[in-house]
């Protein structure tokens, strides 16, 4: 088997940040993560050193650490967020094709049948739709920009999907921005999806204020 490279060590250790595997604090040793993937140290500094770069790690006297919460910035990325997720939806209704609304319809329905799924899976699941209607917009500068914010939210506590009855009801959200990306409908996927982005927002603030009593 071939060995990992450091693009792919990159990948699975941002997977992992983004499925709460890590939690803030922790430490991410060389040595550890170079035995886990089988490799030198060398594409492990290089893996660690762009998550750095990306603001999901942190340089401490001891190396490096999964970057603590800051619900200020988290606060920030969301009021980002809702304004380009609204312009990749508008530009997905637009210029979508046939393949793009499969894979969306596709990840709904997967989604719709997952029995009980624990606070990872519903995060991985989650940003899987939000990226695929990214795509779908076919403006790599946007799909840029979305990305990176989304690597800000990784270190925000267990999920809002996780609230209640929120599971249910942001799939339920999911499919009507789906229909009127289907119809071409612009305005309506936008404020949908806007709409969707600032109830995730409206929830984030109470799980803070909560920490904080």
């Amino acid at each position: 088997m071939a060995k990992l490279d450091s693009d792919s060590i990159h990948a699975q250790l941002k997977d992992d940040l983004l499925q709460g595997a890590f939690q803030p604090g922790d430490a991410l040793r060389e040595v550890a993560l170079a035995e886990r993937f089988g490799v030198s140290r060398t594409p492990v500094r290089e893996a660690l050193t762009r998550l750095l770069h990306e603001g999901l790690l942190e340089r401490r006297a001891r190396g490096l650490f999964v970057k603590e919460i800051d619900p200020e910035q988290i606060m920030q990325v969301y009021d980002l967020r809702i304004l380009l997720e609204g312009q990749a939806a508008q530009e997905a209704a637009s210029v979508r094709t046939e393949v793009d609304l499969m894979r969306l319809q596709a990840l709904v329905d997967r989604d719709r049948s997952l029995a009980e799924p624990d606070d990872a899976t519903r995060l991985a699941t989650n940003i899987e739709f939000h990226r695929a209607l990214w795509r779908a917009a076919h403006n790599p500068v946007l799909e840029d920009l979305l990305e990176r914010l989304a690597t800000h939210q990784i270190h925000a506590p267990s999920s809002t999907l996780s609230i209640g009855s929120r599971w249910t009801e942001s799939l339920d959200e999911h499919q009507l921005i789906v229909n009127h990306v289907r119809e071409r409908d612009s305005t309506k996927a936008s404020e949908l999806i806007q709409d969707h982005m600032a109830t995730a927002k409206a929830m984030r603030l109470k799980m803070f204020a909560n920490l904080m009593h």
